[in-house]
């Protein structure tokens, strides 16, 4: 035992040296509400390294994008310490700069001694061969919000519904009760509805070892078919981000899809709304099938060109590696754990006085372990774009069927990123 507290107190000697050499500025670039997040987490770790300067800068999302391409291109100029990066585009960065940002393998402790504590499908997008290029922030684990007091009105108990015919016949059943529609797709400006249902089915625009084209396989199909047999119903209304809000706040639509940071969309837009709503896991295509999903998420990367690779480091890790970092961002911004230890806070099991008293991040952060992997590749935007059309060509009925419509797309995003469609 005497000697165990030795060992132990050496390695806490060593932290502490550690903790205490490191020191210096770093930048953060960030956007919106994920800044704001980050700088939730700087009084925590200036408690561990009080000897570093953390400076957040929001520069907003597209901007962040484009001068990391840009500085990138230029050979890593006028990047900051630690950048923040959507996983959907940061293969963007690791194909086309592959020594723009360090391999946090490279690191100590190395990124492979975090794997383990990140679910399997927010590393697909970060990782290159044996290269690790960034570490999971947030994640969107897709999830039903629903009104309670609507769905009570309509005879509705959400517990019954497993599938997506399920969920049409409840809203029907919804909307003769009480007019509100159950669901807003962005029909012709965007496919999200259509991704979230193919994930959910293990499909998606490429293969997971982003070699061919994938989104005509069989998953898919049954993703675009249910998004039309959803619009053809008449239960669900088209609209965008903001008509999406407005219809909440109205009462016009009694439930939203999305990834779990909706949440603080709610609950942020709608205040007095508090008590009303619950959150219930999404449909599956077929009984007993797959229930769950992810809209979105990001990550954090380490720019080569960063002059305090040991600080920038030590704050990713702080941020996206600890309970500590992880909930407070959860608590104050809604932004979605990944750190699956994170699970176990107390927060995370607590009950929501705005959510009818359900534990709604327990419900949510539970399905993180059922999402497939899905890969968006270098070429996510191109593809989405098809996508996007081939959705509209198929739902206005231009095109015989939801077969044909994505056998359409696969071959106009192979001739687009000159990767082969699968057989």
């Amino acid at each position: 035992m005497v000697k165990r507290l030795m060992t132990l107190g050496m390695v806490a000697a060593s932290l502490g040296m550690a903790q205490g050499n490191i020191s210096g500025e770093i930048t953060v670039w960030s956007w919106d509400i994920a800044a704001k997040a980050l700088q939730a987490t700087v009084p925590s770790f200036n408690k561990q390294y009080p000897n570093v300067k953390v400076n957040i800068v929001d520069l907003g999302n597209q901007q962040v994008y484009d001068k990391g391409l840009s500085g990138c291109a230029a050979g890593g100029t006028d990047l900051p310490d630690v950048y923040s990066v959507e996983n959907n585009e940061a293969e963007v960065f690791w194909a086309r700069f592959p020594n723009c940002f360090t391999d946090l393998n490279t690191l100590a402790p190395s990124a492979n001694a975090f794997k383990g504590n990140f679910p399997a499908f927010k590393w697909t997008e970060l990782q290159v061969g044996n290269k690790t290029y960034a570490m999971p922030w947030d994640s969107g684990p897709v999830m039903m919000f629903y009104r309670r007091d609507l769905y009570q009105k309509a005879g509705v108990n959400p517990d019954s519904i497993e599938t997506w015919d399920d969920y049409i016949a409840a809203g029907k059943k919804i909307v003769a009760a009480t007019g509100a529609k159950v669901g807003v797709i962005a029909n012709g400006t965007d496919d999200e509805w259509f991704r979230m249902l193919a994930n959910q089915n293990g499909c998606f625009y490429f293969s997971n070892d982003a070699k061919s084209v994938t989104v005509n396989k069989p998953g898919c199909v049954t993703a675009l078919e249910t998004v039309k047999k959803l619009i053809d119903s008449g239960v669900v209304m088209q609209g965008g981000w903001n008509e999406q809000i407005q219809a909440f706040k109205a009462g016009k639509v009694a439930t939203s899809m999305f990834g779990g940071w909706y949440e603080g969309t709610i609950r942020s837009n709608a205040p007095e709304l508090e008590g009303k709503w619950g959150v219930f896991r999404m449909p599956a295509a077929k009984k007993g099938g797959v229930r769950a999903a992810n809209l979105g998420g990001s990550a954090l990367a380490l720019p080569a060109s960063s002059k305090n690779k040991a600080a920038a480091w030590a704050f990713i890790r702080h941020a996206l590696a600890t309970t500590e970092g992880q909930v407070t961002m959860l608590k104050e911004y809604g932004l979605v754990p990944s750190y699956l230890p994170a699970l176990k806070d107390p927060y995370v099991n607590a009950a929501s006085k705005y959510w009818g008293g359900q534990t709604v991040w327990k419900t949510i952060l539970d399905t993180l372990g059922d999402v497939p992997q899905a890969r968006g590749t270098q070429y996510f935007q191109e593809a989405r774009q098809i996508v996007v059309k081939a959705q509209a060509d198929y739902v206005a009925g231009r095109v015989k069927s939801a077969k044909e419509a994505l056998d359409n797309a696969a071959k106009q995003i192979s001739s687009a990123t000159g990767l082969p469609v699968a057989k």
